[in-house]
This record gives structure tokens, C-alpha cells and sequence, in this order.
């Protein structure tokens, strides 16, 4: 082998070495400082203790316009802990792009049937994904001490998110149906989701506003909060 060539490879190692160091300093960070941020703030809906408001992030719905299975999990843990008295106010948050397919809608009927008085309920139609969620809990719903509910595989990015923009926030995730493809792949997509996490805090991303809502606190209100 020419002495140009052994360069010409020499370099190549060097900058490919170079390559996976970034990128495995661009994905592990963010997933490390994602945990150390939430650390001490996962709980059980046993183990919860109480913040004024349990928010729900939106997972879809099923074919017949009901929440999915794993908004469904999400769901049951936000009215245990409304039954055990460790949220006062449960705020269902997603996305609502047509009339035919509203998250918050969906989860609000179903907490309804499952026995949570309305009143006690508050919809946010524009969480498109988790940092809006957090984002607008805070700056359009006024809530301070809050429960994010999500699954387990993205709870301590979700609230590692709410407590970044500024509420006291704890998380519960629920673990149903836990080592489904479906779960796989949202384990597999935290990697990206933590690095984008990241850059809309660096950013100070705004998503969707809107006018004030004092819904929230008229709610805790009637509570005594």
C-alpha cells in the first residue's frame, strides 16, 4: 500500500471516529440528562403524591373513534388518582384535527363514563405532542403543581419537558401493553424524541397559543385550591 493511500485511510478513520463520537454525544446526552431531570419525580398511581392537575397526553384513537389502548391505560390512571384524591382537576390534552377525530373529546366521554364528574375535566384541543402539552399547561391554563401521565417508556421525558417550562411536575407511566411492537418502537423513538426535546428548549419553540383560559382554575376553585 502507497504512503498516499495509508493518509488518505488515516484520515478517513480519523473522521469517521470523529462522526460516531458526535453522534453518540448528540444521543446519549440528551437521554442522560432527560433521566437526571426526572429522577425522583416517577411515581405509581398508588405511590403519587398530590399536584393540583393530572394531565393526560393524547395516543391516538381506535377505528371507531374511541381512545386507543394505550391513551386507555393513560385514561384509568388519571381517574385512579382522581379517586384516590391525588389530582383535583384532570386536563385531557391532544390533537384535534377534524370533527371526526378529536382526542380530547374522546377522552373526556370516556372519563365521563367511567364515572369523573365533567366539571372536574378540562380539554386542550391543540397538544400536538408533548413539549405543546406542557407548554400550554403552563402558559395558557395556568397550572403550577401537575401529574403527566403517559407510558412508561416516555414519562420521564414528558416530565423532564414540564418541569423544563416551568411547573412542579411529577409523572406516572403506565405500562399496558408493555413489549408489544408498538412499544418497541416508541422505546426506539425516545432516542430522537430526547434530542428534539433539547433543541425546542434551546429554541424556546412556541407551539400553538391562543387566548388564556382560566377553565383550570375555576376547577380547583370549586376544590377550595
Amino acid at each position: 500500500m502507497s504512503a498516499p493511500t495509508r493518509r488518505r485511510r488515516g484520515r478517513f478513520r480519523s473522521w469517521f471516529t470523529a462522526l460516531v463520537a458526535i453522534a453518540l454525544v448528540l444521543v446519549v446526552g440528551p437521554w442522560t440528562w432527560v433521566r437526571v431531570v426526572a429522577q425522583g419525580h416517577l411515581y405509581t398511581t398508588a405511590s403519587a403524591p398530590y399536584r393540583e392537575v393530572g394531565l393526560v397526553l393524547g395516543a391516538g384513537l381506535a377505528t371507531d373513534g374511541t381512545p386507543s389502548t394505550y391513551l386507555r391505560g393513560r385514561l384509568d390512571d388519571a381517574r385512579a388518582l382522581y379517586e384516590r384524591g391525588a389530582v383535583s382537576v384532570i386536563l385531557v390534552s391532544g390533537a384535534n384535527p377534524s370533527p371526526d377525530y378529536s382526542e380530547p373529546d374522546a377522552m373526556e366521554e370516556y372519563l365521563v363514563s367511567t364515572g369523573v364528574p365533567a366539571q372536574d375535566i378540562v380539554a386542550d384541543y391543540a397538544g400536538f405532542d408533548t413539549y405543546s402539552s406542557c407548554y400550554r399547561a403552563k402558559h395558557i391554563f395556568g397550572v403550577e403543581s401537575v401529574t403527566v401521565l403517559g407510558q412508561s417508556y416516555h414519562i420521564a421525558r414528558a416530565v423532564t419537558t414540564c418541569r423544563m417550562v416551568g411547573m412542579n411536575a411529577i409523572g406516572v407511566g403506565n405500562e399496558r401493553p408493555h413489549g408489544t411492537a408498538t412499544w418497541r418502537w416508541g422505546v426506539l423513538r425516545e432516542i430522537g424524541s430526547n434530542v428534539k426535546l433539547v433543541w425546542d428548549l434551546a429554541t424556546t419553540r412556541q407551539p400553538t397559543l391562543g387566548a388564556q383560559e382560566t377553565s383550570v382554575r375555576d376547577a380547583l376553585a370549586r376544590h377550595g385550591r
